[in-house]
């Protein structure tokens, strides 16, 4: 009882001290920068001689944030700023000065991909909130970045539509910006009261400075903005933009041609000055890149990384919690793997679409003044079926595989204090017919003491999943206890799940039904030491348990480091045992789990400076286990060429081995078999860019994955109810054979062209080639030989789309 007592006073006391506050200043007092209107806009080329110049004050003084705390920059590279608007937008004019300008690094890049050079950032935030804000980056080859943000978190698939440009000569570098109001939300009212942050990256001398000081040790880097002021008397524009697109395609697979052609819309408009809808009609994805699909040996499903833009930018409200994955929209239909089980005696398979048509997508989302964040998610795809052909009459019948389906979010997400947030989320996934369908709701915080030296976060999740014949209700939560300041640091956090939580028709669950605990120290460092720059050490463990029964399944201790030295080379190390372990997911079958052995996991890395022409990253991966002769190796070898600052290219090749152990084979009545297997996988891969200048590049994009699955001869067991195993004389035939050998190739040349802002073309050619056998014992040259026999899709496509802004459009009218 007194241990109760104490846990639930260290856990409420700083809360009491929750107050309202100001942006933090720390050591360093806010700095203030007031615009000045002017009356003829600048000419945006990156040289500042426009008159209007000479008139502007400066914003200086810049101080630094990496690798140092707070040191005034170098006499040798000032940074000056100065910022003016008008009624259509802000204009900022940058001088970047350096001694040695023969060595800033200018590597060409396309948008959003700032690599090997320097850089000149702008952070605005315009309801001054400390949390949310919009950043916009031009590098000294002339790229341009943006971002929103939120914390210290980066969301770059944000894209809006600005101008930025540079220019050089004996005494540095120089950016010319123009941000339209269509580009940012703020409220509309007489005066503007903004936050905005300047940043500089000095590449070759390793260092980043800001113009308000960041204190590294407390807080958001978004809490460390200076204010902007004097912006009076502007609208808020009519924010209505159109994306209208055109693609065709050929397609060439096994002898067959075919041709398509196919026009879409995408448009932006802004309901108020807060809140903007975003939607897509007649979705086309043809373009997006190959999922990294391998071998699935295990319980769970593959998940993959979102490649569609519409989903991917701006979703910021709509992924908290963690509910989530915008690869079910569209996704492999539910009933799928069921069609083949539906033919009748006579019939074959015909047609079996692998994924459901998105109809259209909306998304509304957007912040008041009051920091009330608000969030609105709809999309719809279309009914699926498979085709099924009587082989005796040739007529064609069809099954239903996914029904009608739409797919909706609601956020709502609270800020206040500058540093906290209180959201609640609710998922739902309703599908036509008697199907199943899927609702989860989701109550989460995060709270900051005044001090930001305690954070306190949970989350409280319910989910309902109604099938024909029940509904299901499941349960979640997760708690952390984080000390967020100063160098030494701890955490406390708790996660539980009941067995019937499930959130899988909109989100992403492999587990349920566990009770687990987690704590952790760590130590780092913010200024730089003789030898490093950057340095952490961790030191956690954790205990996880079974809800029901409540049963240990294992525990674990560890460490792990990460340093970087003063000539950015990285390096670290991450150790961990695990105790003996009760596995609940591999028998794929309710309530029977298989038992491994304790283990150790050892895991380093080193990545050697990327300023250089040619930089390697190494990583491998050993894991042991003790009374046993299972083991699982990997390693992966990055090496990076820089050409020249238009041509760069990264290959990647991984190895993994993994040996003895007992996996799942099949199941039969009341019988989980499993065998002993061994799995080898290689992995080749090529990234690769050729970039004309900012606007124009070739980009290569290579990757073939090989793995064999081998399980050894009379090495079969069954699984006892005490997670033991028994030898057991199973039969391989050809149709229940467990081994397997996978191979798939992906190649994609394209080239881009952003030919207006906003606008862009891209011609993209790729072919593939996949293989799947049970030719386990074979290597790889003869597996990749294999493939090579099989037929090569190509596809060869044109997609053009292009930014029309209302505003813009307007005008051209008028005049």
């Amino acid at each position: 009882m007194l241990l109760r007592k104490i846990f639930i006073l260290f856990v409420c006391f700083p809360l009491f001290t929750l107050q309202a506050q100001k942006p933090i200043t720390s050591k360093k007092s806010q700095k203030s920068y007031e615009a000045q209107r002017i009356g003829t806009a600048p000419t945006v080329d990156g040289i500042l001689d426009d008159h209007i110049w000479s008139e502007i004050p400066d914003a200086t003084d810049f101080v630094m944030v990496e690798p140092g705390d707070g040191t005034p920059s170098r006499t040798t590279h000032p940074t000056i700023v100065k910022l003016a608007y008008d009624d259509e937008a802000i204009y900022i004019a940058a001088s970047m000065i350096d001694n040695e300008p023969e060595r800033i690094l200018r590597q060409f890049t396309q948008r959003d991909n700032i690599e090997q050079s320097d850089f000149f950032l702008i952070d605005i935030n315009t309801y001054n909130d400390g949390e949310n804000q919009t950043r916009f980056v031009i590098t000294s080859a002339g790229a341009i970045a943006d971002a929103k943000m939120s914390g210290n978190d980066e969301d770059y698939s944000y894209n809006v539509v600005w101008e930025g440009e540079i220019s050089f000569d004996d005494k540095g570098w120089y950016a010319e910006i123009k941000i339209p109001y269509a580009a940012l939300r703020f409220p509309k009212k007489e005066e503007q009261l903004w936050s905005i942050q300047f940043g500089r990256n000095i590449l070759h001398l390793n260092e980043v400075y800001t113009w308000n000081y960041i204190d590294k040790s407390i807080g958001k880097d978004t809490q460390y903005n200076g204010l902007l002021t004097g912006i009076k008397n502007i609208d808020p524009p009519v924010r209505l933009s159109f994306y209208p697109y055109a693609s065709a395609e050929v397609d060439n697979f096994q002898g067959n041609t075919e041709s398509s052609f196919s026009a879409g819309l995408d448009f932006k408009y802004g309901i108020s000055d807060a809140f903007t809808l975003d939607a897509t009609l007649i979705p086309d994805f043809g373009q997006t890149a190959f999922d990294k699909v391998e071998l699935n040996l295990g319980p769970f499903e593959q998940a993959f990384g979102e490649n569609r833009a519409f989903f991917t930018e701006g979703t910021e409200l709509f992924t908290k919690g963690n509910l989530f994955y915008s690869r079910r929209i569209g996704d492999t239909p539910i009933g799928f793997n069921t069609a083949q089980a539906k033919l009748l005696d006579n019939e074959v398979l015909i047609e079996n679409p692998d994924k459901a048509d998105l109809l259209n997508a909306v998304k509304i989302s957007g912040r008041t003044n009051n920091g009330l964040g608000v969030g609105f998610f709809n999309a719809i795809t279309n009914e699926t079926e498979a085709i099924l052909r009587d082989t005796i009459n040739g007529l064609n019948r069809t099954v239903v595989t996914e029904p009608f389906a739409n797919y909706n979010i609601v956020v709502l997400d609270q800020q206040y204090n500058q540093n906290s947030s209180i959201s609640l989320i609710n998922t739902n996934v309703t599908r036509n017919g008697h199907a199943r369908d899927g609702n989860v709701t989701g109550f989460l915080f995060d709270i900051n003491n005044k001090s930001n030296s305690f954070n306190y976060s949970g989350e409280a999740k319910m989910s309902n999943v109604n099938k024909l014949e029940q509904n299901i209700t499941g349960f979640a939560s997760s708690f952390s206890i984080d000390r967020t300041k100063g160098n030494f640091r701890y955490a406390i956090a708790h996660e539980f799940a009941n067995e019937t939580y499930d959130i899988n028709d909109l989100g992403l669950n492999f587990t349920n039904n566990y009770n687990d605990f987690h704590i952790e120290t760590s130590y780092r460092i913010f200024e730089p030491t003789k030898t490093l720059n950057t340095f952490n050490i961790r030191l956690f463990a954790d205990h996880q348990r079974r809800y029901i029964p409540n049963i240990e399944t294992s525990s674990n201790i560890g460490i792990n480091y990460f340093a970087i030295n003063l000539e950015r080379f990285a390096f670290g190390n991450f150790i961990k045992y695990t105790t003996k372990r009760k596995d609940f997911f591999e028998a794929r079958r309710a309530g029977k789990f298989v038992k491994y052995n304790d283990n150790i996991i050892l895991d380093g890395f080193i990545s050697s400076d990327y300023r250089k022409k040619f930089a390697l990253d190494i990583n491998a991966n050993y894991q042991g286990f003790f009374n046993s002769e299972q083991d699982n190796f990997t390693i992966i070898l990055n090496p990076r060429f820089r050409f020249s600052n238009k041509f760069s290219m990264i290959y990647s090749v991984q190895y993994s081995v993994s040996n003895n152990r007992n996996s799942f084979v099949a199941l039969e009545t009341k019988k989980e078999i499993f065998g002993l297997r061994d799995v080898q996988s290689i992995e080749n891969s090529i990234q690769a860019s050729y970039n004309f200048n900012t606007k124009q590049a070739l980009n290569l994009s290579f990757r073939n994955f090989w793995s064999v699955a081998d399980f050894k001869e009379n090495n079969f067991s069954i699984l006892k109810e005490n997670g033991d195993l028994d030898p057991y004389n199973y039969q391989v035939t050809k149709e229940n054979d467990p081994n397997a050998n996978f191979n798939i190739w992906n190649f994609d040349l394209s080239y881009s062209w952003q030919f207006a802002p906003g606008s862009e073309a891209i011609l993209l050619y790729r072919n593939s080639i996949f293989n799947f056998d049970k030719q386990s014992d074979i290597q790889f040259t003869k597996s990749l030989q294999n493939l090579f026999d099989q037929d090569l899709r190509q596809n060869l496509s044109l997609r053009l789309v292009y930014y029309i802004d209302y505003n813009i459009a307007k005008n051209i009218f008028k005049g």
